[in-house]
């Protein structure tokens, strides 16, 4: 059977956060705070450690306290922001306002970048017919960041956690983003980085397809072979 709707997850898929440092720098620089080098490097490690950027690295050691709300952080936007900021919190930072400030940077448009090929795979499905729907794990809206980018028209629908109150691998969510589309999920394809998270639309009876989480730079085709799926 033809694929006729593709599932795209978002962070690690079609688009990649900045790096720690560079998250850290255009904050720092937003809010005038100036810090040594050594300082900076110091932060910069202890808030990758920590896995206070979204999107970032993980942490290496969850706290018990926040193990519970880690689990579902994404089911809501209240329970992402207080998530991440207490991560970013076990690091002691020379201004109180980095905090939330941290965590509004990483919703902004800039701190993004599409993969190389993403335009044009998007733009190749479009012309085929095919229906486009976006199914992220995330706690806020990422709309913006898509229409920064010029990717916007090319999304036919968007399908995200925090708006559904339930996170992948959840079917639920795969059958919101096949119903939006207007497509059975065993002729849909999901596109994503997580063999849990997105391969959890296989138990629906969508093809799944993985791709790598990597820098931007290092996978500039990662996509391409979503085209040759059938």
């Amino acid at each position: 059977m033809a694929i006729t709707g593709v599932l795209f997850d978002f962070s690690g898929t079609l688009f990649r956060v900045e790096s720690v440092r560079e998250w850290l720098h255009a904050t720092l620089e937003a809010r005038g705070t100036a810090v040594s080098e050594a300082d900076f490097t110091r932060y910069a490690e202890q808030l990758a450690a920590a896995g206070a950027l979204p999107g970032g690295p993980s942490p290496r050691e969850l706290p018990p306290e926040l193990a519970a709300g880690w689990a579902v952080r994404d089911e809501s936007a209240e329970r992402h922001r207080a998530v991440y900021t207490a991560l970013a919190r076990r690091v002691e930072l020379p201004d109180p306002g980095l905090y939330e400030a941290l965590y509004e940077r990483h919703t902004h448009p800039d701190a993004w970048q599409p993969y190389p090929d993403a335009a044009g795979v998007l733009r190749e499905l479009r012309e085929r017919g095919t229906g486009i729907a976006v199914v992220s794990n995330i706690g806020w809206d990422l709309r913006p960041v898509f229409r920064r980018h010029g990717l916007d028209e090319l999304v036919d629908a968007y399908v995200l956690s925090y708006e559904h109150g339930v996170q992948k691998p959840d079917a639920r969510l795969f059958r919101a983003a096949c119903e939006a589309l207007g497509v059975r999920p065993g002729d849909a394809l999901m596109v994503g980085d997580d063999r849990e998270a997105d391969g959890g639309a296989a138990a629906l009876g969508c093809a799944v397809r993985l791709v790598d989480h990597l820098p931007v730079a290092e996978r500039p085709c990662g996509l391409r072979p979503v085209l040759e799926h059938r």
